[in-house]
């Protein structure tokens, strides 16, 4: 009974102090790597000499920002699905502070355009000027968010509310507006890419894009 109760001691000894280093190996298959590209009408974008990216505006649209991402140790992988996460800003806000629209106006018991009487006639057109917008929706980041007016930066859902986020995908893709107003500027885009967003080790790698719109 003794050497019994000897034995049990060493088994568990040898438990408590070994560690089993396959239960969180390295997020991914070799180095964690990213390879992002700026895309524009359909055209994968090269950088300039300066390390640049030019777009040549050619209306209303979008550029998108893409991914091709390194794949994870399978520890990181749950039922097909990857533990990585992609997360876009960019320093560029717009203010919607012009913003002008036009409702026709209708008189009570007016005029219509048919017996039946529904479809009424206009006495005419009234403009809204939404010049204090800015107190109805805030500010919007071109890659697609807004940071609401009593926004509680101390609260620990905040890092999921700013900037966009590509999830569970080894491709992310954003997509980032332009317009007209936009000419002549430099926008910083910056992308942090997590490989495993769970438990275990895990790896950042920072990405960031100075595109010229011209």
């Amino acid at each position: 009974m003794k050497n019994l109760l000897q034995i049990l001691l060493i088994f568990l000894s040898i438990i408590c102090c070994s560690k089993n280093d396959d239960d969180y190996p390295d997020p991914c298959l070799g180095d964690c790597a990213t390879n992002y590209k700026v895309v524009y009408l359909g055209d994968t974008l090269t950088q300039n000499q300066n390390g640049i990216w030019e777009i040549e505006y050619a209306g209303l649209n979008y550029f998108q920002v893409s991914g091709r991402l390194t794949e994870l140790n399978e520890r990181y992988v749950i039922n097909g699905v990857p533990l990585i996460e992609a997360n876009f800003d960019s320093d560029y806000w717009v203010l919607f502070d012009t913003l002008r629209f036009q409702i026709p106006m209708y008189s009570y018991l007016g005029w219509f355009s048919d017996q039946s009487m529904n479809t009424p006639i206009s006495i005419g057109p009234y403009t809204y000027t939404m010049v204090n917008l800015i107190d109805l929706h805030p500010p919007l980041n071109i890659v697609g968010y807004q940071i609401p007016k009593y926004f509680c930066w101390e609260c620990p859902y905040a890092p999921t509310i700013v900037g966009v986020h590509s999830k569970y995908n080894y491709r992310p893709t954003c997509n980032v507006l332009l317009d007209d107003e936009m000419i002549g500027d430099t926008i910083n885009l910056f992308v942090e890419t997590i490989f495993n967003s769970d438990l275990g080790l895990r790896d950042s790698v920072k990405d960031n894009f100075k595109i010229v719109i011209k």
